[in-house]
């Protein structure tokens, strides 16, 4: 895929479903990339609008620096000229640059600024974080709004103004009044997503906030169900979203709120169910029990052929 400005990328963020796949393991837990491009391949045709390579649901926080490389470049290979790829960075600040500027170097066409590591922070000493990551690369930046790393609007506009290549704002913490403040503060100064952990069950909430957008972990073993909600959502179609929360989404939010870590867990059970194993997952999160994945799977099987 050719190379993509940051305005146009705000532009392709700013509409349309977005996804995180998952990252293939083998059974030693080392990464997979032959699976992991038939993955890609096998989501890329039914309509998200960008896919995060390394992402949260893609483990960025158990990779090293070379696999990272490995799975950017992967993801980068197999979608050029289908769908963009945007890439997670994170850690210390020196190790985010690192991240983000083998991304760069590697075609991504955007960087995903997941929470610093570890350590709390005051508006001054995350804006600072963000900020030189930011200059570090010519790509378009979104930062990520969760754990120990929230920004507040005036400090998120200041951000703004300084760098023209930070073109997004994906929320994971759901305080509706900051929402507001900075969707309002901002306007469409960023492209603003909607990123709690099973994004659907709080995608009508966030519309009305003026952030129609969200990405879908369960995109990776439903991906047909995740474009029907999508739309839905999208046409007001309150019937079919009332349908989907009650019959899908409410009962997998039982399973995965069992334990933490289940919001990665979970989304790689489904995709083994489906036929489409990821392998499994890494230390510290663990597997789900075999009562939870027959669950899991009662659920997917009342949806019918993805």
């Amino acid at each position: 895929m050719a190379a993509i400005t940051p305005q146009e990328l705000k532009g392709i963020l700013s509409t349309g479903l977005l996804s995180f796949p998952l990252t293939d393991f083998d059974a030693d837990g080392e990464f997979r990339p032959a699976t992991y491009a038939a993955r890609l391949e096998w989501l890329a045709p039914y309509g998200a609008t960008a896919l995060f390579a390394a992402g949260g649901t893609g483990e960025f926080f158990s990779l090293t620096f070379e696999e990272y490389s490995r799975v950017v470049r992967t993801a980068v290979q197999t979608c050029a000229g289908k769908v963009p790829i945007l890439a997670g960075a994170g850690g210390s600040t020196r190790a985010s640059i690192a991240f983000a500027q083998e991304a760069q170097r590697q075609g991504a066409q955007g960087v995903l600024l997941l929470p610093h590591y570890l350590t709390e922070a005051n508006q001054v000493g995350i804006a600072d974080h963000i900020e030189q990551v930011c200059r570090s690369v010519e790509l378009g930046v979104i930062v990520y709004n969760r754990g120990n790393s929230k920004l507040d609007a005036p400090t998120l506009a200041r951000l703004a103004d300084r760098n023209e290549n930070l073109i997004g704002f994906k929320d994971g913490v759901g305080d509706i009044e900051s929402m507001v403040r900075i969707r309002r503060t901002l306007g469409d100064r960023l492209s603003y997503l909607g990123g709690l952990p099973t994004a659907e069950v709080y995608a009508e909430a966030y519309k009305a906030m003026g952030v129609p957008v969200y990405s879908s972990a369960v995109f990776n073993f439903i991906p047909k169900t995740a474009i029907e909600f999508y739309q839905a959502v999208a046409r007001n179609d309150y019937a079919t979203t009332s349908r989907l929360i009650d019959t899908f989404f409410l009962p997998y939010l039982d399973i995965r709120n069992r334990s933490a870590g289940y919001a990665v867990s979970i989304v790689k059970a489904g995709a083994t169910l489906v036929g489409r194993s990821a392998g499994p997952v890494r230390a510290p999160l663990t597997e789900l029990h075999a009562d939870e994945r027959e669950r899991l799977a009662v659920l997917i099987e009342q949806l019918g052929p993805q």
